[in-house]
């Protein structure tokens, strides 16, 4: 059953968000129901939900012996329960029971941002459906890592623009220029396959395309083409390598990516089949970066985690963005195959 957004008008700081921004947030929300006596949730917990009590009565046990009582009725009862990370208390639910509310805590806060640019900035100030790419944009599991101070700067930074139906936005084998998000409309992803021009996605609004070549520094490996007239947020190429590039990618060292394997992540080369056989990673898999999305669905298990590497860590770069927006839980690994190799042959 959908929240109602009335439930979330009185919460802090819920309460400055303008009528459509609370209504996604409440569709984007789960409300659970708390029996006496369950948990909901455990001193040094660590997870990415904010936490609000809606109804009923939560004590909260610390490990120093310490215990609190937060109802919902009270002041305290209208803030993020045990906001700190990690959670420094226990939370019981007293008797009688209690009705809880848990949200993504980056995309909240990352809405609550935008939320208050629109205020600021009255060409941001689009109808609540005009709005949705937005939401969508920021939801996307790709833009978590996005620090909520790059916002302003993204979507100031952002050129509207018009594509009337049939115009190829990207064409593949150029170079790369620019990223863009679909504001309004449709488009179709063609990839040249065995020498035949092949439909292999579809974007609606709020998906976004480009980044692959931005992020790999390379030509453009698919051409996109809207379906009818749309409307394209533009972010040129310099603004998109300042902005969105650093906090896309999640790197991690050899040494750490030698434990994230030992812990069972799952290595992905995506390099070209003739460089994979020339010389890989023990125990990675080829799914080279044209086809990765669809070789993900294929062979890829979102509970797994992912570790993702190239030979230098360009073509790493739009791997884990594009991984990471199919909600993989992937890291790249920096410096690439080369960098391991110059460990290897280092002196001890």
């Amino acid at each position: 059953m959908a929240l109602d957004p009335n439930k979330l008008a009185h919460l802090y700081p819920l309460d400055s968000l303008r009528r459509d921004t609370l209504e996604h947030v409440a569709a984007e929300s789960s409300l659970i129901h708390y029996g006496a006596g369950e948990l909901v949730f455990r001193a040094g917990d660590i997870d990415e939900d904010l936490v609000y009590l809606l109804s009923g009565d939560i004590e909260g046990q610390y490990p120093d012996g310490r215990v609190k009582q937060i109802s919902a009725d009270s002041l305290q009862g209208r803030y993020p329960l045990g906001e700190a990370q990690p959670r420094r208390f226990t939370a019981q639910v007293s008797v009688g029971g209690a009705e809880v509310v848990r949200m993504d805590r980056r995309s909240t806060e990352k809405l609550l941002a935008w939320d208050q640019l629109c205020r600021r900035r009255s060409e941001m100030a689009d109808s609540a459906e005009d709005q949705r790419w937005v939401f969508r944009l920021l939801g996307s599991r790709a833009f978590h890592k996005l620090p909520t101070g790059n916002i302003e700067r993204m979507f100031s930074a952002f050129e509207e623009i018009w594509a009337p139906s049939g115009t190829a936005v990207i064409t593949e084998g150029d170079a790369p220029d620019n990223f863009y998000v679909i504001k309004q409309g449709t488009a179709s992803v063609t990839k040249t396959i065995d020498g035949q021009p092949v439909v292999v996605a579809y974007l609606v609004r709020g998906d976004c395309f480009g980044e692959d070549a931005l992020l790999s520094n390379s030509r453009r490996n698919a051409t996109v083409r809207v379906l009818e007239d749309s409307r394209l947020m533009q972010l040129s190429r310099p603004e998109f390598e300042t902005v969105l590039k650093p906090p896309a990618v999640d790197w991690v060292s050899v040494e750490q990516a030698t434990e994230l394997t030992r812990r069972g992540a799952r290595v992905v080369d995506v390099r070209l089949p003739s460089e994979f056989r020339q010389r890989a990673l023990r125990d990675a898999i080829n799914l080279p970066l044209a086809q990765l999305r669809e070789g993900a669905v294929e062979q890829l298990d979102r509970r797994t985690p992912i570790l993702v590497y190239c030979n230098t860590g360009e073509r790493s770069a739009a791997a884990c963005f594009i991984l990471t927006r199919l909600g993989y839980d992937v890291k790249a690994l920096q410096g690439g195959l080369a960098r391991v190799l110059k460990k290897q042959q280092a002196p001890s």
